[in-house]
């Protein structure tokens, strides 16, 4: 699968203000599911820019700004292939095909840090809530267990975009039953680190039809680490597991680790007007369906040909992924 994203960051001012370090994660993290064919990063106001990669693997881009503006405009494109179709073409080791299981000695110092309760305040809570999905003495399918709870928090819980940075604790979710997508991943992690799993916080972006879980803004998920298969991808936001559809770019311990961007501004507080985000995430590779050609027949009526359209737009509706923002000129661009 072929995939652009383009992704417009824009931080609106009253005034002119000093910008502060900013370390920008919007780069995908390439492997052999994932390959960059390009990859093109545009910022203003004038700018140097350091790459590195921190301690989990993830490309940041160290921004500093030479100079004030009322408006900071961050925008990246990329060009993608994926080639993780089918999410479930793995094999347990058979130590993991049951839960519960315990992970194997040489590997479990490099788990350590992803079994680390974050929110230990609501460990019991959480616990509580989990014994519908488990009991101490059950013995139940690994897979079966995860993707029921990535399934229930999908079905049972109420999504709602935020907008704001940060994240709620389990608890909060749990008594709000509902949250954005990185509230869901964050729970579901805190769900299998409480079954003593390791699992990690993802942020990324989701090529998807039109629902307020994708194709507007980033999205989120978990990775819980299965011996056999490595690190697999749980998306309780859709209820599924992750595949092509999944770009990966950050991953963490703790979410609030992972945010895209993150810096800072000098002015006088009241300066900073608004945040817009719009990212675009399209597949650019799908098949033309061939249009049958219809010999010695009479020729539909207007009518016709429009209740045969409305037919195939019902049959195959337009995703709102596939509407583009156009693209501003941005000075200052970086390849990457």
């Amino acid at each position: 699968m072929k995939i652009r994203i383009q992704h417009r960051t824009t931080y609106n001012y009253s005034e002119p203000v000093s910008f502060g370090q900013h370390k920008i994660m919007i780069r995908p993290r390439e492997g052999h599911d994932l390959h960059i064919e390009s990859s093109i990063l545009k910022i203003t106001p004038a700018h140097a820019i350091h790459w590195m990669r921190d301690v989990n693997g993830n490309s940041i881009a160290r921004v500093d700004f030479n100079e004030s503006a009322s408006q900071l405009i961050i925008y990246g494109e990329l060009i993608l292939q994926h080639y993780d179709s089918n999410p479930l073409d793995f094999i347990l080791d058979e130590s993991a095909v049951n839960y519960p299981f315990v992970y194997a000695p040489d590997s479990q110092p490099e788990l350590a840090a992803f079994m680390h309760i974050i929110y230990p305040k609501d460990t019991a809570r959480l616990r509580d809530w989990l014994t519908q999905f488990w009991k101490p003495g059950d013995q139940v399918e690994t897979i079966t267990l995860l993707q029921h709870l990535n399934q229930h928090i999908h079905d049972t819980f109420q999504y709602q975009r935020r907008d704001e940075p940060g994240v709620q604790t389990p608890a909060e979710t749990l008594q709000k039953n509902g949250g954005s997508c990185r509230d869901f991943a964050t729970l579901f992690l805190e769900a299998c680190r409480c079954w003593g799993l390791a699992a990690r916080f993802i942020s990324g972006y989701m090529q998807c039809q039109a629902t307020e879980a994708g194709g507007a803004s980033t999205h989120a998920w978990a990775e819980v680490y299965l011996p056999g298969a490595g690190w697999k991808g749980f998306d309780p936001t859709s209820g599924i597991m992750t595949g092509a559809q999944h770009v990966t770019v950050a991953v963490a311990r703790d979410p609030e680790h992972a945010a895209p961007i993150a810096g800072s501004f000098i002015g006088p507080n009241a300066s900073f007007q608004n945040i817009q985000v719009d990212v675009s995430v399209v597949q650019i590779d799908k098949p033309v369906p061939s249009i049958p050609i219809i010999q010695n027949q009479q020729q539909p009526s207007q009518n016709q040909g429009i209740q045969q359209a409305q037919q195939m737009a019902q049959q195959n509706p337009i995703p709102m992924d596939m509407v583009i923002a156009p693209t501003m000129e941005i000075p200052m661009a970086t390849v990457i």
